[in-house]
């Protein structure tokens, strides 16, 4: 069902130039972007920035990251990051990468926590029988230990975060997306900035 998703998103949004490949830290990463105010080369900074703070202050991790993950993949999506199971990839998403009201931890947790649903991928994990909540308690966890292990002023955002997640009931740390809307909202955001950049 996520693939699906993604593959329409992908396909309905894609731009002219269409998605370029590029090598981040070893990783395959392919970039889809679909929006004129967005560079690309902010984004790559952006993620190299990211995957270089687990490199060095979650090594042990960044090295898991390496072995499960067959490409990171930077595209438009509703959310801030996904996982393909099956596939190995890992969705970052475009803006999500853009922003700079947000620290490089920040994306590097989204990172961290996808990478878990890697890891539980790689394991064999079937689908259906996958605990959803229980899986994105372990994912929020593992954003915790990562912003423990960074410098106070990086990890705090990160702590902050993962603790309010860890707190939710299980309904609402894994909630049931209705992806249609989601989607609404985004090309309505889309459209905006399609606008003001012709302004």
């Amino acid at each position: 069902m996520l693939r699906e998703l993604i593959e329409q998103f992908v396909r309905t949004v894609r731009d002219a130039r269409g998605p370029a490949t590029h090598r981040v830290r070893g990783f395959t990463v392919v970039v889809d972007n679909t929006r004129p105010d967005i560079a690309t080369a902010a984004v790559l900074q952006r993620l190299d920035d990211a995957l270089a703070l687990i490199e060095r202050y979650q090594p042990w991790r960044f090295r898991h990251l390496q072995r499960d993950l067959r490409e990171i993949r930077v595209i438009r999506f509703p959310c801030r990051g996904a996982y393909l199971m099956g596939e190995g990839v890992c969705i970052t998403e475009l803006t999500f990468l853009a922003r700079t009201d947000i620290t490089a931890a920040t994306v590097a947790s989204s990172i961290v926590h996808e990478g878990m649903h890697a890891r539980v991928d790689r394991m064999g994990v079937a689908p259906e029988s996958r605990d959803a909540a229980r899986e994105e308690r372990i994912c929020r966890q593992a954003e915790l230990d990562f912003g423990r292990a960074l410098p106070p002023d990086l990890g705090a955002p990160v702590i902050e975060r993962a603790v309010a997640s860890l707190a939710l009931s299980d309904a609402d740390v894994a909630p049931e997306v209705d992806w249609n809307e989601a989607r609404r909202r985004q090309d309505q955001v889309d459209e905006l900035a399609r606008r003001t950049a012709r302004s």
